[in-house]
């Protein structure tokens, strides 16, 4: 009796239960698949950072007595198709069981079950032990509910699973501090450099080229961030602990242009393949912050943990509770293409200069150079969500679907009509000028609403509320922004959708 078990490329976790004991009778199976190279577009650092960790993997599967097939990108045994793959498995090691871990795309969720139902094989699905939530838990914590409020899951989350909670009372007698987490970066404290994962990873691209797999963005083998092993990992989460987290809270939302990282955690990549949990991430933040709150304050902790045990398990409850119709979704019938400079980053506008270039020098840009400069951008343009969607997913080193697709089409592109939001994040050049020091030596002037030398953002901004306002006219949350665009003057209304329009013509010219 043998059983086939399959690992994706995100299912990298060795602390599973599979894992507890070796046993000859079972077979584990990984690939390097183009079906998988190819669905969308991705950054090179992305492509050879999943294959890295996902060999590194394989190695250390081995090494504790484990059986492992692995084909690599350019085997020539390797069919480049899931069922192909696994039918070929059965067939060649006379397998008597398949198993799987429940995938955590939709579009793989969906493919497995349709290959189980074709094997001539019993088959059985196993959790990923690996998030906070199962997949259901907060379609289940909502029913009824007409507001899917993150706040109010993110406290069930705290008092459920005793995270900085003395009793039922949060540390610090308030549950969020995202009020102090808005500092804009001046250079007041010293960010320390990024850490590098020293690695040859030349023979990986050479694979990849090799295979003709189509990649966009920059790798730099000598200035490798990303952490590809499980001991790399633990390396990076200990780093974030004692040289970064003192000052994360204060300056999560700053972007600054001789800053890439500030003092963001660069943990995503890690937990989002498993090589890192979510559980062990939050517990060691926190027990790091309780043997030194004299040097940490409550707001700095607070504000990591919710983006993980709030944040991160909510995009994903959203993603199955409204899949597959969320992917489709385009609420506010946006159709514009994306312009040349995503993928050149080629503009004069200098904060989108700024984001779209580290995206595809690094792979990686912040949560607010994603919403606020980048998705701001989009929605402002009224591109089409598949077209957004496609772009990130591709570009983001940590994009896998179940996270991207929630925080683009739904926080960022509104395109789910409020599901995820309660208003579109959408801001005229103020908000940039406020939190970054991009505005400074940028070509055009943040004050200006139109002109030549106008902030793109201010005429854009309210060219998008008077083009969109009948979506708007019920939402509480826009209802000052929809009082003063009907208090604006009509002459220098027109203007501005005048000079909007020109722009959303000629985007590259921008």
């Amino acid at each position: 009796m043998k059983t086939l078990r399959l690992l994706l490329g995100d299912q990298l976790n060795n602390k599973h239960s599979w894992f507890s004991k070796s046993d000859d009778s079972v077979i584990y199976l990984m690939a390097e698949l183009r079906q998988e190279t190819d669905y969308v577009k991705h950054h090179i650092q992305k492509v050879v950072s999943f294959f890295l960790s996902m060999r590194n993997f394989a190695t250390d599967l081995k090494s504790k007595n484990h059986n492992i097939i692995y084909f690599e990108i350019t085997d020539e045994n390797n069919p480049h198709d899931l069922e192909k793959l696994i039918q070929n498995t059965i067939s060649n090691h006379e397998i008597t069981k398949f198993e799987y871990q429940l995938p955590d795309e939709y579009r793989l969720d969906e493919q497995l079950k349709s290959i189980c139902r074709n094997l001539k094989i019993e088959s059985e699905a196993f959790d990923t032990e690996h998030f906070f939530t199962t997949r259901l838990e907060l379609k289940n914590f909502f029913d009824g509910k007409k507001m899917l409020l993150m706040e109010n899951f993110y406290r069930m989350m705290r008092k459920k699973h005793d995270v900085l909670m003395h009793g039922e009372t949060p540390v610090g007698n308030q549950w969020n501090f995202d009020h102090d987490n808005r500092l804009k970066y001046k250079g007041q404290v010293p960010v320390p450099d990024a850490k590098i994962f020293s690695k040859n990873v030349s023979n990986v691209i050479a694979q990849i080229q090799q295979a003709n797999v189509i990649t966009f963005g920059k790798i730099d083998e000598n200035n490798f961030v990303w952490p590809t092993s499980r001991e790399e990992c633990l390396i990076q989460l200990d780093y974030f602990c004692t040289h970064l987290l003192k000052h994360f809270g204060d300056y999560e939302d700053a972007s600054h242009t001789d800053q890439k990282f500030l003092f963001h955690s660069r943990l995503s990549f890690a937990m989002n393949t498993k090589m890192l949990s979510p559980k062990e991430v939050v517990d060691m933040v926190v027990a790091y912050y309780y043997k030194n709150n004299e040097e940490i304050t409550i707001s700095q902790v607070e504000g990591f943990v919710r983006q993980i045990i709030g944040w991160r398990e909510y995009v994903r409850g959203i993603y199955w509770k409204e899949m597959p119709t969320y992917s489709k979704m385009n609420s506010l019938e946006n159709h514009n293409k994306l312009p040349n400079f995503y993928w050149t980053g080629k503009t004069k506008m200098n904060c989108m200069q700024k984001a779209i270039s580290q995206s595809l020098d690094d792979a990686y840009a912040h949560h607010i150079q994603r919403l606020m400069i980048i998705g701001n951008f989009s929605l402002l343009t009224q591109m089409h969500p598949d077209e957004v969607d496609a772009w990130y997913l591709g570009v983001y080193i940590d994009a896998i679907e179940w996270v991207e697709l929630p925080n683009t089409r739904g926080m960022s592109q509104y395109a789910d009509g409020g599901i995820l939001a309660t208003k579109p994040y959408v801001s005229s050049g103020s908000y940039i000028n406020k939190m970054s020091n991009y505005c400074t030596n940028c070509h055009y002037s943040v004050k200006d609403k139109f002109g030549e030398k106008a902030c793109p953002f201010n005429t854009l901004y309210w060219n998008f509320l008077d083009e969109k306002k009948h979506y708007f006219a019920n939402n509480q949350r826009m209802a000052m922004m929809m009082n003063m665009l009907k208090k604006m003057n009509p002459e220098e209304l027109y203007k501005i959708k005048v000079k909007a329009n020109e722009i959303i013509e000629n985007l590259d010219d921008y």
